[in-house]
C-alpha cells in the first residue's frame, strides 16, 4: 500500500508517520503519554488490527504500533528479511533508533513470536511481554512440511500475489475471518479486504510465511526468563488455546488467561477486555 496515496479512510492516520531506517521505510502510529506499550501485529495484518485497542491504551500510556516489513504501509527494503530473526532484528533496530523503551511489548499471533525473539536479541521490556493468541507452535503432521513448501512456492512466483489480490472478494475475506473463529463488523472486514487486494501487502505476507521458522525459538522457550502473559481466546480456530497452554508450561515466568466468546482476532472483537488484561500487567 502506498503512503499517503492509499491512506484515506485508514484508522488513526492522525497519529501516523513514516521513518526510513534501513532496510525499510516504516509506517508508525504513535500517541499518548506514560509508560510505553509497543504493539506488533500478526502475519497479513497491519496497524488497523489495533484500531480499537490503540486509543484505549493511549488514555494512560505512550502507545506505538508498527507495520511489519512490506505489510500495511511499511515499504519493504529487502525481501529476504521477512523471517522471524530478520524482522525481530530490524524492528529492534528501529526501536533503538527511535529511543523507545517499552514497558510492555504486545504481539498478536506471529507478532508474539517476534516480541519474544526481540527479547532474546536484547530488548528488555520493564513489565514483560503479552501474547494475544500467540502463534507459538508449528503445524502438525503433513501440514508441517506441506504448508511451508506451498508458501515458498507461492512467494517465488511472480504471479501468485497478483492473482490473489485480483481474485479476492469481500465475501471470501469475510469467510476467511469467520474461519478463524472471529466475528468482525463491516468496517473490520473492509480493512482486511483492502490489505488482501494490495499486491505488495500480499507479496510481503507470502514472503513472511515462506521464511518463517519457529523451531529455534520453541526450543529456547525455557530460557526466556521474562514475564510473559499469554491471552488465549477459547474460540480461536487459527491458533487453538492448546498452543498457549503448552507454551506457558515452558516459559519460566509464563502466565495464561483464557477468554471465552472470542476468536483469533480477539483484540478487534473486544478491545476493552484485552486492554484491561494488558494494563493489569
Amino acid at each position: 500500500m502506498r503512503w499517503p496515496e492509499d491512506a484515506e479512510g485508514w484508522p488513526l492516520t492522525i497519529y501516523s508517520r513514516q521513518v526510513l531506517h534501513r532496510p525499510h521505510r516504516w509506517h508508525i502510529q504513535e500517541h499518548g503519554i506514560g509508560p510505553t506499550i509497543l504493539l506488533i501485529h500478526g502475519a497479513g495484518g497491519a496497524t488497523q488490527s489495533f484500531r480499537g485497542l490503540f486509543p484505549i491504551l493511549a488514555r494512560t500510556h505512550h502507545v506505538v504500533a508498527v507495520d511489519l516489513p512490506g505489510q500495511g504501509f511499511t515499504q519493504m527494503g529487502a525481501q529476504q528479511r521477512c523471517g522471524l530473526d530478520q524482522m525481530a532484528t530490524d524492528l529492534l533496530a528501529l526501536v533503538r533508533n527511535q529511543g523507545w523503551t517499552p514497558d510492555i511489548v504486545v504481539g498478536h499471533s506471529a507478532g508474539a513470536a517476534i516480541a519474544l525473539r526481540m527479547w532474546e536479541l536484547g530488548l528488555q521490556p520493564a513489565k514483560g511481554i503479552v501474547g494475544i493468541n500467540a502463534a507459538l507452535g508449528n503445524f502438525k503432521g503433513v501440514a508441517g512440511w506441506l504448508f511451508p513448501m506451498m508458501a515458498k512456492a507461492l512467494a517465488v512466483s511472480p504471479f501468485a500475489a497478483r492473482l490473489f489480490s485480483k481474485t479476492t472478494t469481500r465475501n471470501s475475506i469475510s469467510q476467511l475471518i469467520e474461519g478463524t473463529g472471529s466475528n468482525l463488523d463491516a468496517r473490520g472486514i473492509d480493512l482486511y479486504y483492502r490489505l488482501a487486494t494490495d499486491k505488495g501487502h500480499v507479496d510481503a505476507t507470502l514472503s513472511m510465511m515462506a521464511q518463517w521458522s519457529l523451531d529455534g525459538l520453541l526450543a529456547r522457550l525455557g530460557k526466556i526468563d521474562v514475564p510473559v502473559h499469554l491471552i488465549a481466546a477459547l474460540g480461536d480456530k487459527a491458533v487453538p488455546p492448546e498452543v498457549s497452554r503448552r507454551a506457558v508450561q515452558q516459559l519460566p515466568q509464563g502466565r495464561l488467561t483464557e477468554v471465552a466468546g472470542l476468536g483469533h482476532l480477539a483484540h478487534e472483537e473486544d478491545p476493552e477486555t484485552i486492554a484491561n488484561l494488558i494494563t493489569d500487567m
